[in-house]
């Protein structure tokens, strides 16, 4: 499976999106560049991921530098030797510990992270869902940042919704189903076609204050 894993990668699905829907143009435009975001991999990956759960950018990065320091080295027999008020102290809520536990014990009896980014999006996607605590979102941000998987487009991030109805004037805000059926446009670059529409999001956030509103 192709992967995203440079510039160049992202240049060129940049330039093939252009050609499979002109209105992106003008999104690249104000957006200035796409960036790449890639993330490690494995548990480490995962549970940073899981850190921006439903938080803002900065009280996920918060957490997760002093619960990184507090896991060492990191890894998931390490983070389920980890006492529960070590975790606590470190700002993670009672869900991530449930979350991240059930993780890490599946991670040390069967679950194989580098295995799933070998597989299409779908399948990967139903194995990550399979384990509690992880719903799609969670799946397909790992997937498209840790594993540089070209076609996942996390339609139910509100962000993504947002800056697709301003990019092309919209009345309302598309529903998660409306914006999956929108990105299908966009295969087999879809994963570079989430970052565009992020990096436009974030532009259009600091010049325009009634953006969210």
């Amino acid at each position: 499976m192709r992967r995203i894993d440079t510039e160049a990668d992202i240049a060129e699905a940049v330039a093939a999106l252009a050609e499979l829907d002109p209105r992106l143009a003008a999104v690249l435009g104000v957006a200035g560049s796409v960036p790449l975001r890639r993330r490690a991999g494995g548990f480490e990956g995962l549970a940073r991921t899981i850190m921006g759960q439903q938080i803002s950018d900065a009280a996920a990065d918060a957490i997760w530098t002093r619960f990184r320091a507090a896991v060492e080295p990191f890894t998931p027999a390490q983070y389920l030797a980890t006492p529960v008020e070590t975790l606590q102290t470190a700002g993670l809520s009672a869900a991530k510990i449930r979350t991240l536990t059930g993780i890490a014990t599946a991670l040390t009896e069967h679950l194989d992270l580098d295995a799933l980014h070998l597989v299409p999006a779908q399948e990967a996607i139903a194995a990550m869902t399979a384990l509690k605590g992880i719903g799609p979102w969670t799946a397909e941000v790992y997937l498209l940042f840790s594993a540089g998987h070209p076609d996942i487009f996390p339609a139910g991030d509100l962000a993504l919704q947002e800056a697709v109805r301003d990019a092309f004037g919209l009345e309302a805000r598309p529903s998660e189903k409306a914006l999956r059926e929108m990105a299908a446009l966009w295969s087999p670059w879809r994963g570079v076609a989430a970052r565009l529409f992020w990096a436009y999001y974030r532009v259009r956030k600091n010049l325009k204050s009634e953006f969210l509103q």
